[in-house]
């Protein structure tokens, strides 16, 4: 039959169908009018499925991964449903039909960051509605639930509760607790709900059912809790049944060590005498404590069975400890914290502070005969509350040690509550990564899988583990550093067991912690003076804050400011040495807190210089390495920022763990009460793509800081006892020298005990311009392979060296119309930017390369005929000499002539004896090279040549 939307009951009242009116529930039975609640899972209510899938297929076969995931589910646990503890993505279905709009109510505890937890609905097309602010569900604190509700519209809804466990490693995730799911918005119900075993309604028309008290019990539907039989049978609180009573053992009670106190007083009178007997009774019992045996409650078991143990007598007295530095004893039964300006080491009345000194303000805790006043236990079961009202932790003198809770699953709660921390009065101006730190000594003794947590809460915002230690661990120290001023909440939490059985089987095991100590608590005690500074007149005695970066000078007490370069000790403010130099090509910042890179570096060596600017890669670098996976095949990345210089020092590298859609930028503007927020030089977070397990978007995780503090930048190979592994980087194709970027993380870890170390190597790589590309060892794809020191190469063209007059050469071009142009050119390759700029084109006058060809052309073709020409006449002369010779040899033995013949006989015969006179007045070619090679006078003359047509002799 359709009933009007508009149509509802009230609470306690159901719809009969016959009559259509509103009737009252009756005794037994509860409703909640327009709506239904899941508060029963002994087994998996009517309507509700369970989906098990392994959506990553990046390595492996889907079918294989499908098929191991078949056995993961949500489990009923009685009074809540419990999420997969593998890396199966669960989703938990219930299809409800609404006539108007509704909501969804449920609470749930959510304590571990390795598994997603998403509620998020779905229509009746399958698609999602606009809930995206409400997808993702909070995490909560240990051993706390929290609620979470989301407004449901008309029509059909589809809810899922989807986990997704994250292993990267072999520790099993903490899974997500579901209880009490209420669905509004019905518009109204045909039939009551019966009470739950455990619970009753005892009158008609009830919108809920009560819990049974302790040592009763109720079936389905009661209206009345039945009492257990006296000493037979017990119950817990919400029972369905009482168990018989066990023997009593030694795992049925436990021992602490009551306040010191003065037993043995008798009542204060007035008389005299009674006087004097409480002074001589007070100083022979006073500053003793008493061990005390108690039954565990709920007290469960039976002393009068065979074999059963009875409770140890109690009262056995022991000297109580001293006093806690700081504290004092002021003739009461507890100690009294020093007040201000005073300082006591525990045993002694507390002294003032003498003059130019000030109280070292902190907690030690060390002697444990009562909890201190800023401390406080519990005891917290996800289940139910059965250890309620019990002590988490007790007290045993020199340590103090997890109690006997109700059950091996209990979450053992130790909490320290500090308001806030502060560095001396002296350096109140400091600002740098360590305001204080918290270190504690302690021990597990376990036989089963018992885990203790150490977790820290800034702001009473979340509550985040910082390290945990499963099974048992000998006796050590764990320190863990403060770097902001803030209210910090301490929290250990001991689990013998994580299962969801209700099982006192491993009471023996437990956590002890020795000793506590917090440094520059705002709220704390003395137990010693440190020197401060004086004002400027010497009169007085009372301490001034020196300005930032200012040390106490030993001669005068005064504040002196730190020498340029160096920063501030936060441990140490007396003397000069107190200001540490820097490291290589490092500055400090304005107020001495910290040092920094100013990007610009510069490199000496056997005769080389080298200046590096790294100005423009200041902007963050990112590195995404990977892909890693799983154990079981879920794929994972390594993101790193780095944040290499300049910035004035700021931390510019931001990582978060990102499981909802908030931007970078509301991270950052939120970052002050952002628990998951990191900020620092290098940081690392593991990155989820969204293709892997189904996510739309990619999820980040596990964010660590990896560099807080800058050590220095130089070209060697070690720096601060950080020694680079060569072999982690193929050589530099080039000769360029790399340099290389030295942090330290002052995170202190269990494997890494003196804080993770980075080392950025830059590598000039011409062909990489602007941010160039960032790398990690192949080797180590995480960029470490022991978790403590990690390594980066950044390859860029800004890695370079700067220019100088050794990059270039230059170029002489060629002498036109009287005018030289000289080039420069960079030497190739080239393995500089910026420094020195490429010289101008340079031009220079000449003299004409023309004019001078010519002149040497001319030159060369008269040398070439005047050697021609004298060749020439000094062979046609000396023919004309060989004739002549001839001539003479001849007529020499003719028979006419006795004598030499004249020149007229060299006539041939017929030949023209007609003189012929011939005058020149001017010298021929011939002539003049005739008149050189005859070296004849200088001066001109004529010349005349006679012929005669007579033949005879002159």
């Amino acid at each position: 039959m359709i009933v009007s939307p508009a149509f509802s009951c009230a609470s306690g009242e159901y719809l009969e169908m016959k009559n259509q009116v509103c009737s009252k529930c009756a005794e037994g039975t509860y409703s909640l009018g327009s709506g239904i609640k899941f508060d029963e899972w002994d087994e998996l209510p009517a309507g509700f499925s369970n989906v098990a899938t392994f959506m990553d297929t990046a390595v492996g076969s889907a079918e294989n991964k499908a098929d191991s995931c078949n056995n993961s589910s949500w489990t009923p646990r009685g009074n809540y449903i419990e999420s997969n503890r593998d890396d199966c993505t669960v989703s938990l279905i219930y299809a409800v039909h609404l006539k108007k709009s509704g909501s969804v109510f449920f609470e749930y505890q959510y304590i571990d960051n390795n598994i997603f937890f998403e509620f998020f609905i779905q229509n009746d097309q399958c698609k999602e509605m606009e809930s995206t602010a409400d997808k993702w569900v909070k995490l909560t604190d240990n051993g706390e639930w929290g609620s979470h509700s989301v407004t449901l519209k008309s029509g059909s809804n589809i809810l899922y509760w989807r986990t997704t466990g994250i292993l990267m490693g072999s520790k099993v995730v903490k899974p997500v607790l579901v209880k009490n799911i209420t669905i509004e918005g019905v518009a109204y119900t045909s039939e009551c709900f019966a009470c739950k075993p455990g619970t009753f309604s005892d009158k008609p028309g009830s919108s809920g059912c009560q819990v049974c008290p302790r040592n009763t019990y109720s079936e389905k539907g009661a209206k009345e809790c039945t009492k257990c039989k006296e000493e037979m049978y017990y119950a817990d609180e919400g029972s369905s049944a009482c168990i018989e009573r066990p023997p009593c053992t030694n795992k049925d009670f436990f021992q602490i060590h009551t306040p010191c106190d003065k037993e043995g007083k008798v009542s204060r009178r007035h008389d005299p005498i009674f006087k004097l007997i409480e002074l001589t009774v007070i100083s022979r019992f006073e500053n003793k404590t008493q061990i005390m045996y108690k039954w565990i409650e709920p007290k469960i078991c039976k002393e009068d069975l065979p074999d059963a143990l009875t409770l140890p007598p109690s009262g056995e007295r022991k000297d109580c400890p001293p006093c806690n530095p700081g504290f004092y004893n002021n003739a009461s039964s507890s100690c009294t914290p020093c007040p201000p300006g005073t300082f006591s080491d525990g045993t002694q009345e507390c002294k003032a502070c003498p003059a130019g000194t000030e109280p070292a303000l902190g907690f030690e805790y060390k002697w444990w005969n009562i909890l201190p006043a800023n401390m406080k236990t519990s005891c917290f079961n996800v289940g139910n509350s059965k250890c309620d009202g019990m002590n988490g932790w007790e007290v045993a003198g020199d340590h103090i040690q997890s109690g006997a809770g109700g059950s091996d699953n209990d979450y053992l709660i130790l909490n320290l509550h500090i308001p806030g921390f502060k560095p001396p009065t002296s350096v109140t101006g400091a600002t740098g990564s360590e305001l204080g730190r918290i270190t504690f000594i302690f021990e597990t003794i376990c036989s089963a899988d018992c885990v203790l947590y150490f977790m820290a809460d800034v702001n009473r915002k979340n509550t985040n583990v910082v390290e945990s230690w499963e099974r048992s661990k000998e006796k050590q120290s764990y320190t863990h550093i403060i770097s902001k001023n803030a209210s910090f909440t301490f929290t250990w939490a001991f689990q013998r067991i994580n299962e969801g059985q209700d099982s006192r089987q491993f009471i023996n095991d437990m956590a002890k912690i020795y000793s506590i100590t917090v440094t520059n608590a705002v709220d704390g005690v003395a137990s010693s003076c440190r020197a401060c500074a004086l004002g400027s007149e010497q009169s007085g005695s009372s301490c001034v804050p020196c300005p930032a970066g200012h040390y106490i000078e030993k001669e005068t007490s005064q504040c002196k400011e730190c020498p340029p370069n160096t920063f501030l000790s936060i441990h140490q403010v007396y003397g000069q040495e107190a200001c540490i130099p820097c490291g290589p090509s490092s500055k400090s910042t304005k107020d001495h807190s910290a040092c920094f890179s100013d990007c610009l570096v510069s490199y000496v060596k056997d005769n080389q210089s080298l200046n590096y600017d790294f100005s423009n890669l200041s902007q963050v670098g990112s590195l995404m390495s990977g892909p890693s996976f799983t154990s079981r095949g879920t794929k994972f990345f390594h993101f790193f920022n780095i944040s290499l210089c300049g910035n004035e020092g700021k931390k510019m590298a931001i990582c978060t763990d990102n499981i909802t859609d908030v931007t970078l930028k509301d991270m950052v503007a939120e970052s002050e009460d952002f628990s998951n927020f990191v900020g620092a030089f290098v940081c690392q977070s593991t990155i989820i793509p969204s293709d892997s397990k189904g996510f739309r978007t990619a999820l980040a995780l596990q964010s660590n800081s990896l560099a807080d503090r800058f050590l220095g930048a130089t070209v060697e190979t070690t720096l601060e006892n950080i020694s680079i592994k060569t072999d982690m980087f193929p050589p530099s194709p080039n000769k360029i020298p790399d340099v290389h970027f030295f942090y330290k993380s002052s995170t202190v870890t269990t494997s890494c005990e003196n804080g993770r170390a980075t080392v950025v190597t830059m590598r000039c790589n011409p062909n990489k311009p602007d941010q160039g590309e960032l790398s990690v060892p192949s080797s180590c794809p995480a960029g470490t392979c022991d978790g403590c020191t990690f390594y980066f190469v950044w390859e860029s063209a800004e890695a370079c060296p700067l220019c100088t007059e050794q990059d270039y050469h230059e170029i002489e071009g060629a002498c036109k119309k009287g005018f030289q142009e000289t080039l420069y050119v960079w030497n190739e390759p080239k393995h500089c930017i910026k420094g020195v700029p490429l010289p101008e084109k340079r031009t220079s006058t000449c003299e004409t390369v023309d004019f001078w060809l010519k002149v040497g052309a001319g030159v060369g073709a008269f040398t070439a005929v005047l050697l021609i020409a004298l060749t020439c006449y000094f062979w046609k002369k000396n023919q004309k000499l060989e004739y002549k010779y001839s001539k003479l040899v001849m007529t020499a033995n003719s028979k006419e002539c006795e004598l030499p013949a004249a020149d007229s006989c060299a006539i041939m015969e017929g030949e023209d004896n007609e003189e012929e006179i011939v005058y020149s007045n001017k010298q021929s070619l011939l002539g003049k090279l005739k008149s050189l090679a005859t070296k004849e006078k200088e001066d001109n003359f004529e010349s005349v040549q006679l012929k005669s047509s007579r033949s005879q002799n002159i």
